[in-house]
């Protein structure tokens, strides 16, 4: 493998400049392996191994933003997403083998209808989930939570967690009329600040769904904000 090395004052028009030309750094790369190398010890290193950008240096250091991601994110279904007033935002990021998976959404213009049925746009709208949970973009789950950032109102204010095996389940459905898992059955009303762990794995390849949890009220949400939180691995 030759190493090729070079002046800043040797740089022409036609090549991308990697370093601050006013002070005349010298750089290094090893063009087959697409590694960057900086300093006359190979201070500071970026490589392209084929799959993964590694960085290599005594200290790491960012300024402005940093935004961190896997190439998949989760998406909910138009059940969840064409609701008037709805947001619904997720983000899953790895840490070395720790994946977090994180689901922040507002409730608003859902509806809640009775006890045991599917929380989504009214008029009985489909694909209600709040994304598909899959070992290729969230890893194998360990466990995780959801906390009410804001108390619901309007619909019921006993809200449940489940995971089913399809994506169509519907607003004003049962959810015991898909095949389902319970994750969290939150026994009452949500309050400011209140978090509760998921009592079951969410399985693989299951869709999330709210679920009114105990209320007869078959209103529109008119407030209702809470984040999931989900750690799995990458095995």
């Amino acid at each position: 493998m030759v190493k090729h090395s070079f002046k800043m004052s040797d740089v022409t028009g036609d090549t991308r400049v990697l370093a601050r030309s006013s002070l005349g750094y010298d750089f290094n790369y090893f063009a087959d392996d697409e590694t960057i190398i900086f300093g006359t010890g190979s201070d500071a290193t970026i490589a392209w191994d084929g799959d993964s950008l590694n960085v290599t240096s005594a200290a790491t250091e960012f300024t402005g933003t940093v935004a961190l991601g896997t190439t998949a994110q989760m998406t909910a279904g138009t059940g969840v997403t064409t609701g008037t007033g709805t947001l619904y935002k997720a983000g899953v990021v790895q840490q070395g083998t720790i994946i977090e998976t994180t689901l922040v959404f507002d409730i608003t213009g859902l509806a809640s209808n009775v006890a045991g049925d599917i929380i989504g746009k009214d008029g009985g709208t489909a694909n209600c989930h709040f994304g598909q949970i899959t070992a290729a973009t969230n890893g194998t789950i360990l466990g995780g939570y959801m906390t009410c950032i804001e108390v619901p109102a309007g619909g019921s204010t006993d809200i449940d967690v489940y995971s089913a095996t399809v994506a169509t389940g519907a607003e004003d459905a049962a959810i015991a009329d898909l095949t389902e898992t319970a994750l969290l059955a939150h026994g009452g009303a949500w309050t400011a600040a209140a978090s509760q762990g998921f009592t079951t794995v969410p399985p693989a390849d299951g869709y999330l769904y709210l679920t009114n949890g105990g209320s007869t009220s078959d209103n529109a949400y008119t407030a209702g904000k809470f984040v999931i939180k989900l750690y799995g691995y990458d095995a």
